[in-house]
């Protein structure tokens, strides 16, 4: 066990020695102690800002490239944990709060292919903007879950597998395929009731 957390230690000196310096200088903003763990592609380093003590998992995929407007803004909040083979695409505006946790394979991304031509394959279709993102503070995605252009309030839990393609308020618990509220934190009662999938209490 102590071999084990010296062993650690010494792989963090190594990434600061050698990582850090370098993404300090190719990110917007990047904060003290953030890591980032292997990454699949980074794209567009220049519009990404990375808070302190972010933790980005293995073979990540982030970017914010400007394919539909002038400018393009990726933001991961401070405290945020971000799981393995995520996906996290801008072409105008992403911002994840702090202290937000995804699971692995977590997609999230403000546009979208368009596929109007059926004669001209989809990848060479142009890039659809869809509404800004945002994740609020405190939020749990699971796993295999997909955000589309949407916004997700603070202390919200998507469960695995849901596709967001609508707005979820602060304190609900969301699942499903459209995504639809299931429960919502109910501060009159101090707890967590069902709800209909509005978030109305029953």
């Amino acid at each position: 066990m102590i071999v084990i957390k010296i062993v650690n230690k010494c792989k963090s000196i190594l990434y600061y020695f050698f990582k850090y310096p370098y993404y300090f200088l190719v990110f917007k903003k990047i904060g003290r102690f953030s890591r980032i763990m292997k990454p699949l592609k980074i794209e567009g380093y220049e519009n990404i800002s990375i808070g302190s003590n972010v933790v980005i998992g293995k073979y990540s995929w982030l970017a914010a490239v400007p394919l539909t407007e002038k400018n393009s803004n990726l933001e991961i909040g401070s405290g945020s944990r971000i799981g393995n083979f995520n996906h996290i695409y801008a072409t105008s505006r992403i911002i994840i709060e702090k202290d937000v946790l995804t699971a692995d394979k977590v997609y999230i991304s403000d546009n979208q292919h368009t596929y109007d031509s059926i004669k001209i394959p989809i990848h060479k279709q142009e890039v659809k903007q869809l509404k800004h993102v945002s994740i609020g503070e405190g939020t749990w995605i699971g796993e295999n879950v997909c955000i589309i252009g949407v916004s997700i309030g603070k202390n919200c839990v998507i469960g695995a597998n849901s596709i967001v393609k609508k707005d979820i308020p602060d304190y609900c618990v969301a699942v499903g395929n459209p995504a639809k509220i299931i429960k919502r934190y109910c501060k009159k009662n101090n707890t967590w009731l069902k709800t209909n999938s509005l978030g109305e209490f029953n």
